[in-house]
This record gives C-alpha cells, structure tokens and sequence, in this order.
C-alpha cells in the first residue's frame, strides 16, 4: 500500500508518517522508482508508535523501545546499555509522574461534577463508569 493508504487506516497524517520515517521508527520498503511502499507489518509498527507518543514517550524513546522490541521478536534475548537503561528508567520515574498528576486531575474533576447540579445527568452519561469508579482519597 502507498502512504496514502497508510494514513488512511492509521488515522496518522502523511507528514507525520514521514516524520516517523525520518526518526526511524517506520522503514518502509521502496519500489524500483523510490515510491515508499507499506504492508500489515508497518500498519502495527505506526499504531505502536503512536501508543508511545500518546502515553507521552519522545520519539527517540520510542525508537529504542521499538528496537529492543524488535529484538525480543527475533527471538534474540533482550539487551541493552547501560545509558540505554537510564533512559527507560527515568522515562518511567516520568510517566509515574504523569499517571500521579492525571489521578490527581481526574479525581478533582470527579468531585467536581458529583457536587454540580449536573451530577445525576454526567452520571448517567458516557462518565457514569469512570465517575463511579473514583480512585479513593
């Protein structure tokens, strides 16, 4: 499939497909006359990557989690450096963060809404599961 294709089913831009290409973190196949050509394998590769960019990982982060994932595919035991483990480990002193303040904001917004005169109709909205499953204090 052409780029176009691509984006189509990714729902990622082609500039930011091509992005993704310049990073390293899609290497599509080339045709005699350089067009990029993509297959099933690069449609998972782009969903993975945008997975990663969404849970707030850089893409050079995520080109070297998706190459020691493509390790372990390989069937090849995982391995890095140890500069490599420092990334991972203070990207996920990072995410921890993140998660700890998303909590914060949504119980905030949760209790928000439950004191609101709007509170039974958010309840019985698209919310009701995440506002009856508030993290407790």
């Amino acid at each position: 499939m052409k780029i176009g294709e691509l984006s189509r089913r990714t729902g990622v831009s082609t500039r930011l497909l091509r992005y993704y290409e310049e990073q390293g973190l899609i290497s599509p196949a080339r045709t005699t006359n350089t067009y990029r050509t993509y297959d099933d394998r690069d449609v998972a590769r782009v969903e993975q990557v945008v997975g990663l960019v969404r849970a707030g990982v850089p893409t050079r982060l995520a080109r070297v989690l998706l190459d020691l994932e493509d390790t372990r595919a390989d069937g090849l035991a995982a391995s890095c450096t140890r500069q490599v483990a420092q990334m991972l480990a203070e990207e996920l002193t990072g995410l921890d963060e993140r998660i700890a303040c998303l909590t914060r904001s949504r119980r905030t917004l949760c209790e928000y809404l439950q004191r609101t005169e709007h509170a039974t109709a958010v309840l019985e909205g698209a919310h009701a599961p995440a506002l009856s499953s508030a993290p407790p204090h």
